[in-house]
């Protein structure tokens, strides 16, 4: 069920694409000049500030603002584009509502929000612990490297596609060392697995990638 909030009701726009410049090289997203982007922040503040103290309209612009950026990392950490990606966003966005007053604006709004994202997909990984990870484990992913039925209907998607057909644990591993910046230590704890294990998952999914997007070329 969709959380009810400001602008829980709007429609999703679409992801955002993932660049990793470690994966492979592909086209970088655009940078607002830094003016503009100055101007963005400044703009992101004072209507956090607005909407801490309960306004609606400034949190739904807030929410029109960050919306396909929370989705886009969301979607890529669960590996779901549709409709559970949009209801994970929907709570990050219910907990930003809730946790602005005590936003003390240290980092841009931006950041934060985007932080929110991380660990609201985090939590929903985390949550899959109590029952197998599905398809997770290096026979997994031997069959992702070696099925040409697979490997045939991937051709001609886009990076993030493939990225969502990598077994849940690796995925998470790949974006949050690539995309996200994480060290391995890091992505070991949130993840419940050992510092090496990351690594190993890592590799081969990097791999992976990198055999796949050339043989769309």
């Amino acid at each position: 069920r969709r959380a009810a909030f400001p602008g829980a009701g709007l429609n999703p726009t679409p992801l955002a694409g993932i660049t990793p410049d470690m994966l492979m090289s592909t086209m970088p997203m655009p940078q607002e000049p830094r003016d503009a982007a100055t101007a963005l922040a400044d703009e992101d503040i004072a209507l956090a500030r607005r909407a801490a103290g309960a306004d609606e309209a400034a949190f739904e612009q807030l929410y029109r603002r960050h919306h396909r950026r929370v989705l886009g990392v969301i979607a890529r950490l669960v590996g779901h584009a549709g409709e559970r990606a949009e209801d994970l966003a929907q709570e990050a966005f219910v907990r930003a509502w809730q946790a602005l007053p005590a936003f003390r604006f240290e980092s841009a709004v931006s950041t934060w929000l985007h932080r929110l994202a991380v660990n609201t997909a985090l939590m929903e990984l985390r949550s899959r612990r109590s029952r197998p990870w599905q398809d997770e484990d290096d026979e997994a992913l031997d069959m992702l490297a070696t099925s040409d039925t697979a490997g045939r209907a991937m051709l001609g998607r886009d990076l993030e596609r493939l990225v969502a057909t990598l077994p849940p644990r690796a995925r998470a591993v790949l974006v949050l060392h690539d995309v996200e910046g994480w060290k391995h230590e890091e992505i070991a704890v949130e993840l419940g697995m050992a510092v090496g294990s990351s690594k190993a998952q890592l590799h081969r999914s990097r791999g992976l990638l990198r055999q796949r997007m050339g043989g769309m070329a």
